[in-house]
C-alpha cells in the first residue's frame, strides 16, 4: 500500500521489526506470491498490542482471509481467549485452519465461513474487540452492526481506512467514498473515541463509550 508515510519512512518502520516466526513468515511469502491480503507485520503488531493492553478476551474478527491477524490475535487474547474468524471461501478457511494448527492457536480459534456482517449479525453476546477488515463497500454497514456488539469499553478496530491516500484525493470511487462515510460515522459517533493511526494503510482504532 501507498500514498500514506514516505517511502524512507516505510521501509525503516518494517525494517526495525523483529522477525517473526516460522509459520507468520510463511504466511507472509504466501501473501506476497498469491496476492492475499494480510494486514502485515507492522499493522499485527498494533493488534497483538491493543488485545494484551486491554486484555482482551473475545475477539470477532471480520474479514479473515488465511488468518495472518487472526493469529496474532489469538496470541493477544492468550489461554481462555476466544477469536473468531470469519471468511465467505472455505478453501481459504481450510488452509488458515492448518495455519493455526501449526501456530499453536487452534484451540483458541472459532472458523466461520460464510458472510461477515450476517454472522456478526447472529451475535448476542458483546465482545471486548471487533476488527473490521471487509470490502470496503460494506464498511458503513459494519459500524451500525458493530456498536451493539461491542461491551463498553471494548474496542472497534478498522484496516484499510486510508486507502492508499486516496481519501484525500478529488473524484472518489465507490470504495473510497464508503470509506469516507465510514470515517466519518466514527468519528461523529457519540459512541466512541477515535483515533486514525496513519501506519501501513490506516488503522481506525475506536474505544466505545
Amino acid at each position: 500500500m501507498g500514498g500514506i508515510t514516505v517511502p524512507e519512512v516505510e521501509d525503516y518502520l518494517y525494517a526495525m521489526l523483529p522477525p517473526r516466526d516460522g509459520v507468520l513468515t510463511e504466511m507472509e511469502a504466501y501473501a506476497a506470491e498469491n496476492d492475499v491480503a494480510i494486514v502485515g507485520p507492522a499493522v499485527a503488531r498494533v493488534l497483538y498490542q491493543l488485545a494484551v493492553i486491554s486484555r482482551a478476551k473475545k475477539v470477532f474478527e471480520m474479514g479473515s482471509a488465511i488468518g495472518y491477524s487472526t493469529i496474532w490475535w489469538a496470541r493477544g487474547v492468550g489461554d481462555g481467549g476466544k477469536v473468531v474468524y470469519t471468511d465467505g471461501d472455505p478453501k481459504r478457511a481450510d488452509k488458515a485452519r492448518r495455519y493455526f494448527e501449526r501456530a499453536g492457536v487452534s484451540q483458541r480459534i472459532v472458523v466461520r465461513v460464510g458472510d461477515a456482517l450476517e454472522i456478526l449479525s447472529e451475535e448476542k453476546e458483546p465482545y471486548d474487540i471487533i476488527f473490521n477488515d471487509v470490502d470496503k463497500v460494506d464498511y458503513p454497514r459494519v459500524c451500525r452492526l458493530a456498536l451493539p456488539r461491542l461491551k463498553t469499553g471494548g474496542m472497534f478496530v478498522s484496516d484499510n481506512v486510508l486507502w492508499s491516500g486516496k481519501v484525500g484525493k478529488p473524484n472518489p470511487d465507490e470504495q473510497t467514498r464508503a470509506i469516507l462515510e465510514f470515517n466519518r460515522l466514527i468519528y461523529e459517533s457519540k459512541d466512541l473515541l477515535t483515533t486514525i493511526l496513519p501506519i501501513r494503510d490506516g488503522v481506525a482504532v475506536c474505544v466505545k463509550k
